[in-house]
């Protein structure tokens, strides 16, 4: 039997032939929303940039909305049912290059209804780097169901956004003090992955 590969340092836990990028639902309609959308966009731009220079594959998370009759109703009862009119608004805010992933989901959890698992696990992926929209929701409940999962996880902490300032730094320091889940700025990540 292996044993597990234990992780210290930051530039172990992201070291590019380990690690993914996760870029998690920066669409037109989310950014537009955001409380510091310039801001925000440059640094999530910076992070993907710094991921291709470095080989690191990344996927993309893009809302799917279910159908009405299939959607889950304690989303409808909570507001979350996505019944958007505008289709264009859930487009990417951010260009795919080619060859990376994009991947459509349903929930809160990048695990839940996908098979990223399997393609992380078949990869030889045991990190994730993690930014986008919003921070107290898709990306922290991705991070710590990652971490439940056995992935480390890596939340860009300046690459994360919501339309709650508040939450947002609620999110990070919640995060920051469950201690299993590493935060760090993009640019750290990008220094770790030049080493």
């Amino acid at each position: 039997m292996t044993s597990p590969r234990i992780y210290k340092s930051l530039s172990e836990i992201v070291a590019p032939d380990h690690t993914a990028l996760v870029v998690w639902d920066v669409q037109r309609m989310l950014v537009n929303m955001i409380f510091n959308r310039d801001e925000f966009m440059q640094k999530i731009n910076a992070l993907i940039s710094a991921a291709r220079d470095a080989r690191v594959p990344v996927f993309y998370t893009m809302i799917d909305p279910l159908p009405p009759a299939f959607a889950s109703p304690v989303q409808a009862a909570l507001g979350r049912s996505w019944q958007v009119q505008d289709r264009s608004l859930f487009e990417l805010a951010v260009n795919p290059a080619e060859g990376e992933h994009i991947i459509r989901k349903n929930t809160a959890s990048l695990f839940i209804g996908t098979n990223v698992e399997l393609m992380f696990r078949n990869a030889g992926i045991d990190t994730f780097v993690i930014g986008g929209i919003s921070t107290e929701y898709g990306v922290e409940s991705t991070a710590r169901d990652g971490v439940n999962r056995g992935f480390y996880a890596v939340v860009a902490s300046d690459a994360s956004s919501s339309s709650d300032r508040q939450a947002h730094e609620r999110s990070l320091e919640n995060m920051k003090r469950l201690g299993l889940i590493v935060e760090a700025t993009v640019d750290e990540i990008a220094r770790a992955w030049k080493g």
